[in-house]
């Protein structure tokens, strides 16, 4: 064997470093060179080449030589930094695993979570030393996300139909993603905007005068990314059963069309039932109560108000129409379908973690 070269070996991972590596693989708080190598071990354990993962990862080859050994000697604690030369630490690793479980584990007796300066007091370590762990760690207390467990009893059932909807349409069919965005307001800022500059971002006024709301109907068509869209003044089985029949104009005969739907309560309104029903070739998709994610009309409803209704200033709601209608023309110019990946399996496993993670804070 040539001096300098080291037979290539397989890594092996067990299911603990699985689960670790690909956490932090999605985590948007770990440093990104950490994040980095865990993407080469994983690559590295599903049997890649070393050299198409230094092209994929976008690092030289014997850099991946380097945090393969790195790995098999150290396993997980070897993707973070080695020492360096310096001062000797201040805390021992159980002073930073006390810190960790302070936060992680108890709340402070008068507030809802931790600070900074509260851990700090709490557990004789230094602001600028919490801050640091904090970050190191992405421990993040001062922040929070919002979420909420389906109790559907047919959750696995209709997850697994309208996942397998997205990754497989039918052929000579349409699928469209249908909801409604009610209630958006016709706001009219009490005083122009404040334009951007360089070293400040735009301004707007905090209060505003109401000019009366409307309602947009949409929907998706997940294959081409195109939206269509109707404005109504109000949100009731009848002007969605108009929707209905707008959509039904549009569509060739020939093309059975399957709808996307929540369990919002004109939906299946027994004058919308009948009207489906005389009609055989539509099929409808219910996503699970409280999963109203699963629709992905909700990412581009997500997307026309950021873009067009939330910073606006409108004096009419036929002005705040107008934007929107425009806005649908401007974005179907362009439009592309949203990139949907997940698998029914995926889905559900995620569910489960939340679900256990809930289960082992309860009290």
């Amino acid at each position: 064997m040539p001096r300098g070269r080291v037979a290539a070996f397989a890594l092996k991972l067990s299911p603990l470093e699985q689960t670790e590596l690909e956490r932090i693989c999605r985590s948007t708080t770990m440093p990104a060179g950490v994040a980095r190598r865990a993407e080469i071990i994983l690559r590295s354990a599903a049997g890649e080449p070393q050299r198409a993962i230094a092209a994929a990862v976008g690092i030289s080859l014997s850099l991946v030589g380097h945090w393969r050994h790195r790995f098999r000697e150290d396993r997980l604690a070897g993707l973070y930094d080695a020492p360096r030369p310096g001062r000797p630490r201040t805390h021992d690793d159980e002073e930073v695993a006390r810190l960790l479980r302070t936060v992680l584990r108890t709340r402070p007796k008068d507030a809802t979570h931790w600070s900074v300066r509260s851990v700090a007091a709490r557990t004789g370590v230094s602001k600028s030393t919490v801050q640091r762990y904090f970050r190191l760690f992405g421990v993040q207390p001062h922040r929070t996300r919002s979420f909420k467990l389906s109790t559907d009893p047919f959750f696995v059932e209709k997850v697994q139909d309208i996942a397998g909807l997205y990754l497989h349409p039918p052929d000579h069919a349409l699928v469209l993603c249908v909801d409604e965005k009610s209630q958006i307001q016709a706001l009219e800022r009490t005083q122009p905007l404040l334009p951007m500059g360089l070293g400040y971002v735009e301004g707007i006024t905090h209060d505003y005068k109401r000019h009366g709301t409307t309602t947009l109907f949409a929907a998706l068509d997940i294959q081409r990314g195109t939206v269509l869209t109707q404005c109504k003044r109000r949100h009731r089985h009848q002007e969605f059963l108009a929707f209905l029949r707008h959509l039904d104009a549009g569509v060739p005969a020939s093309l059975d069309i399957h709808l996307v739907l929540d369990n919002y309560g004109t939906h299946k309104h027994p004058t919308v039932r009948a009207w489906l029903a005389r009609r055989p070739r539509y099929h409808l998709h219910f996503t699970p109560t409280y999963a109203s994610w699963l629709n992905q009309v909700e990412l581009w409803f997500g997307l026309i108000t950021r873009r067009a209704i939330r910073r606006g200033s409108f004096r009419t709601v036929r002005e705040l129409v107008q934007r929107i209608d425009a806005f649908v023309t401007r974005y179907n110019r362009t439009a592309a379908p949203f990139a949907w990946t997940a698998t029914a399996e995926s889905i559900i496993a995620k569910v489960g973690r939340i679900a256990q993670a809930i289960n082992g804070t309860s009290h």
